[in-house]
Order: structure tokens, then sequence, then C-alpha cells
């Protein structure tokens, strides 16, 4: 007897399953976000089986100590539990190095350097004698050997596969028993037990619970490549960031040279940590000090532009800020924000008009954050208006000013997060005055006698200093 196929729906977004369409999800309430799947019931039944197993509770069977509770304190950790990458920068962003038996999401743009960053991580770690399956459901091998001739030399810990059915896969990192696997990528990855496509929702969905079993009872630690959407998140269901322990993100223009690696999620680490690489003929470089890779090729005497602070976990980078204000020829001028948010320089726009008295309803502006960086802290704010003032009066701010602080809806400057750091960091790259808060620049004026700080309470009177 033939096996009846049963059409599903689900959520792309969160993984909600229905019997029919409907436009909004009820578990997280977005829109347009269901697709048509078709399944064999059977199929759901050990499909269904297979996710019971993949969670917490899933993991017991795989040793003695863990087939009861147990206390806090009889928990013991080594230095093992964690190793080195040899590469500072994801270092940084894994929260010291990588977690064995972790599973990590690696997401970002085509051709912004997934695989180069995950195949010299590999290089790297097999150089350490650590044994490392990389698995490939995309390249073959003679495209990998052509990508990994130009990173480097490979010592014979590492081994390549190129196999997209998950059965397969499961058996071979059983019997090979690497330390490290990566995925590239899960989208192409196959699970028989389930009848839809690869790189459908229960697709992805299972595969993933698959290799999460296998990351926590074997200890091995996992990589998995993500595919993301034009919206720039991760191809599949929400729920996948649900189930893995990091998701990061690789960010940055790809016909430029620098990368970004940010954590959105980190159960090992924090997730405010940045990892800044160079994208060059021989793979990705870490950028030891961005500040200097951000502020190169900084105009002089250019109106509208001014250096700003901004602090990413525990790394102050400074970043240039430009601004451009010329008048309009429509009724409704245009606004435009690359790499902050649009909706805040509306904002910081509408104080200037009111507490300042700027007439800026008349005029276009854009707001451009140079080497393609995207931040959206508030320190951001009063260099954005002082940028905006400087471009709308047509006076230059001097080469060697900074400034940084937010700005409240009554023209206020309040105070931000480490400051110390970030005046610091803005001595020792040469900067002379720095304009602060009024409340950090009387707490830290005894502390920095090389940088002059100019305190000011309100936008009017950080604006009073363009001239």
């Amino acid at each position: 007897m033939a096996t009846k196929i049963k059409t599903v729906f689900f959520c792309q977004s969160c993984g909600y399953e229905s019997a029919k369409w409907m436009g909004q999800c009820p578990g997280c309430k977005e829109w347009n976000s269901f697709v048509e799947e078709t399944i064999k019931p059977s199929v759901m039944g050990k499909s269904g089986n297979a996710s019971k197993g993949a969670g917490i509770g899933g993991y017991g069977n795989s040793g003695d100590a863990q087939s009861k509770p147990m206390k806090l304190s009889e928990i013991t950790l080594n230095e093992e539990d964690r190793f080195d990458t040899h590469i500072g920068e994801l270092n940084r962003v894994l929260g010291g190095g990588l977690v064995k038996g972790s599973l990590t999401l690696v997401g970002g743009d085509p051709g912004i350097g997934k695989s180069t960053l995950l195949l010299q991580t590999a290089r790297l770690l097999a150089s350490d004698h650590r044994k490392v399956l990389y698995i490939s459901g995309e390249e073959s091998l003679q495209q990998i050997k052509l990508r990994a001739n130009r990173i480097g030399e490979f010592t014979d810990d590492m081994n390549l596969f190129c196999e997209t059915d998950l059965g397969t896969i499961e058996e071979t990192i059983r019997r090979a028993a690497p330390e490290v696997v990566i995925i590239d990528s899960i989208q192409t990855m196959f699970n028989e037990n389930v009848s839809s496509a690869p790189g459908s929702v229960s697709q992805v969905r299972e595969s993933t619970s698959v290799l999460m079993r296998i990351a926590k009872q074997l200890g091995i630690s996992v990589f998995i490549v993500g595919h993301v959407t034009k919206e720039g998140t991760v191809a599949g269901p929400r729920v996948l960031e649900h189930m893995v322990d990091t998701v990061l993100y690789f960010e940055g223009d790809r016909h430029a040279s620098y990368r970004i690696l940010r954590a959105v999620k980190n159960r090992f680490g924090s997730t405010n940590e940045i990892g800044v690489f160079e994208m060059r003929n021989e793979g990705l470089v870490e950028v030891s000090n961005p500040s200097e890779f951000m502020l190169e090729g900084k105009p002089e005497n250019a109106s509208g532009s001014i250096v700003t602070c901004s602090v990413e976990g525990t790394r102050p980078i400074l970043i240039e800020i430009q601004a451009l204000v010329s008048h309009t020829n429509f009724n409704f001028p245009r606004r435009q924000a690359n790499g902050t948010d649009y909706n805040r320089v509306n904002l910081l726009m509408a104080v200037l008009e009111k507490r300042v008295g700027l007439e800026l309803s008349s005029y276009d502006a854009y707001i451009n954050l140079a080497g393609g960086m995207k931040l959206i802290e508030p320190a951001l704010d009063l260099s954005m208006c002082m940028a905006i003032v400087s471009s709308f009066r047509n006076r230059p701010i001097p080469d060697d000013v900074i400034a940084f602080g937010e700005v409240g809806l009554s023209g206020e400057v309040r105070s931000v997060n480490l400051p110390d750091l970030r005046i610091s960091e803005a001595q020792r790259l040469g900067f002379k005055t720095c304009i602060v808060p009024k409340t950090v620049a009387e707490k830290y004026a005894s502390k920095f006698k090389d940088v002059k700080l100019i305190g000011v309470s309100s936008v009017q009177d950080a604006v009073g200093i363009i001239r």
C-alpha cells in the first residue's frame, strides 16, 4: 500500500507547524512566513522521536555520570575543556577559545569569507596535532584543494570529506573520531528520515538536531556554516539559532578588504566582542589594531567629518563619522544613514532643529560610518550631531578632536559606559582634545594629562565649539 503524502506548513522564523497556510504565525507573530512542505506521516513520527532525543534529556544516555542528577559542586572543569584555535580574533569572539562538545553556527553573505576562515582554523588546529574533519556539501575535493593551496600547508591531521547524506556523515564521524568537525553548509545536508528537500525548514532543523546530538555525546566541537537571507539572518527556521551554542555572523562589504566577526549568541562567553580581519590573497589576516585600520585615508580639514570611539565588548574602536548636509530641491528632504540607525539620525536632527535652532527641514542629510562599520551605540550621538552641524555650517572640525556621548531629547549630553577606555585609546592614537559629557570630564580630568577634556552638558554647548 502506498504511503500517503501529507502537506503541512512551517513558519520559517520559529518552526511553528500548521495544517493550513496562515498569514500570521501564531507562535512568533511574523507575517507571510509560512512555507509548504510535503511529509510522509510515518517519517514525521521518526523525526519527532529524533527531535525528542536531541533535547537536553537525550544526552543523558551517553554516560553513567549524566544519567542521574548531580550537585553543582560535584562537577569539575579542566583546562582541556576549552582549547586555542590559534586565531586571536576568533578566540576573542568565542570567549577565550573553542569549547569541547560545542555547536557553533557561522553565518554571512555569500563570498564574505566563511569557508576561508573555517579552513584556516582547520589548518591551524591540524598543525597543533588536533584531528579535524572538514565536510563539504557544496564543493568538490579538488575545489577545496585549490583554496587550501592558497592558504598554506596542511598536515595529515586534516581530512576532507564530500557528502550530503547525514547518515553517512554520522557514521564517518563516529568511525574517524575527530576533535573538530566543520559542516559546509547545513543547507546542503540531507536526512533520509525527512522527505522534504535539502535546505527546507524541517531538513535544516532535523539535521542540526543530529549534529547537536553528535557534538554532545562524543565531545566533538562542531562548526556549521549557514546561508543568510536577503535580510541578513540565517536561512531556515529561527529555532536553528536557539538550538546551537554559539552564533557568529561574518559582516562587511565583500568588495572591501575588512571583515567583522560578531557573536550574537554565545553560551560560553560574551556577545559584545568582535573580531576584525582583512581579506588578502593568502586568506584572512587578523587586524590587531582596528582603530588605525578604520582611520586610514581620513581627509584633513574637511567639514562634516569627526572621529568618535565605540566600545565593542572590551575593545575600543575609533571610527570616522561623515555627514553631508546640502540644500534640497524637493518638497521632502532626503535622509540616508549608512552604518548606523536611520531613525536615530532623524531623531538627532529633530533635536538640532528644536534645541539649537538649525533650520534643517529644507536640507538633505547623509550620514556615513567610514570603513563600512555597522554601529548603533548611543555614544555616537554627540559626534553625529557635531558632524551634521560642521557640514551645515561648512566649518571643519580640527583633526585632533574626538567626541562621544549620548544625546537626549531635551538636548542634554549623557555619560556612556567605559569612558576612560575610550579616552585612553584616543590618547594612544595621538588625539589632543576629547569632547565628552561634563560628568566624564570632571571625573577623569586629573587622570589624563596629555589630553584636553572639554565637558559639555548639552548639545548646544558642543555645537558652540564649531565656529
